[in-house]
C-alpha cells in the first residue's frame, strides 16, 4: 500500500527537498518518487497549492525560467527543516518501512509463483504414464507433441509473470535485487529438475 503522509508531513518533506536545491513542480514530484521508491507519486493537484502555501508563509519563493517555475527555499524555511529535524527523520522511516513492505509482498508472489510451478512440474512427472500408443504410433510425434505442450506452458508463464513485473512497477512498486535473484535461483532449479527427469 502507498504510503500516506499524515498531516503536514508532506509539507515537511517538500521542505527537506527544497532545502537540498531549488527545484521546479515536476522534479519534486519525481523526488517524491523516486524517495518512496515508487510507492507514492503525487499528482500536480497536490503539490502545487502545497507550494503555494508555502509561498504565502514565506518558507520558499518561485521564479520562473523560461516555461518553468522554480522553488527555492528561504532562510525562514531551512530554519523549520532545522527545527523538525526530528519529524523528517520518522517520516523518512516511515516511507522505508513501507517501500520494504511492497518489496516483501512483490518477493513473496515471485517465490509463491516459483513454488507453484515446481509442485506442478512435479505431480506431471510423477504422474502415471497414459497407456502404450498402438505400435503404429510415432513415438517422435508423442515427443514433439509433449516439447509443443512445454511451450506453451513456459510461454503462458513467462507472459504472466512478466505482465505481473512490469503491471506493478508502472504502477509505481519497486523491484529488488534480490526479488530477481530469488526468481532465477527457482528457475535454476526447475530448469535442473526438469533435467533430471528427462535423464530417469
Amino acid at each position: 500500500m502507498p504510503p500516506v503522509f499524515s498531516h503536514g508531513d508532506l509539507r515537511l518533506y517538500l521542505l527537506s527537498l527544497l532545502d537540498e536545491a531549488p527545484r521546479h513542480g515536476y522534479d519534486l514530484m519525481q523526488a517524491l518518487s523516486d524517495r518512496t521508491g515508487g510507492t507514492y507519486t503525487p499528482s500536480a493537484g497536490t503539490i502545487y497549492p502545497r507550494l503555494s502555501k508555502l509561498e504565502e508563509e514565506g518558507l520558499v519563493t518561485k521564479t520562473v525560467d523560461g516555461r518553468k517555475t522554480v522553488y527555492e527555499i528561504t532562510d525562514a524555511g531551512r530554519a523549520e527543516v532545522a527545527s523538525r529535524s526530528g519529524d523528517l527523520a520518522g517520516i523518512e522511516a516511515g516511507l522505508a518501512d513501507s517501500v520494504r513492505l511492497i518489496a516483501d509482498e512483490v518477493r513473496a508472489g515471485v517465490r509463491e509463483a516459483m513454488r507453484s510451478l515446481q509442485a506442478d512440474l512435479a505431480a506431471a512427472s510423477a504422474a502415471p504414464s497414459r497407456p502404450a500408443a498402438p505400435s503404429s504410433a510415432d513415438p517422435r510425434a508423442a515427443a514433439r507433441e509433449q516439447v509443443r505442450r512445454a511451450d506453451e506452458l513456459l510461454a503462458e508463464f513467462r507472459a504472466g509473470l512478466r505482465a505481473d513485473l512490469r503491471g506493478h512497477v508502472a504502477r509505481g512498486g519497486d523491484l529488488a535485487a534480490s526479488v530477481v535473484d530469488d526468481l532465477k535461483t527457482a528457475l535454476d532449479e526447475t530448469a535442473e529438475a526438469v533435467r533430471s527427469a528427462m535423464r530417469n
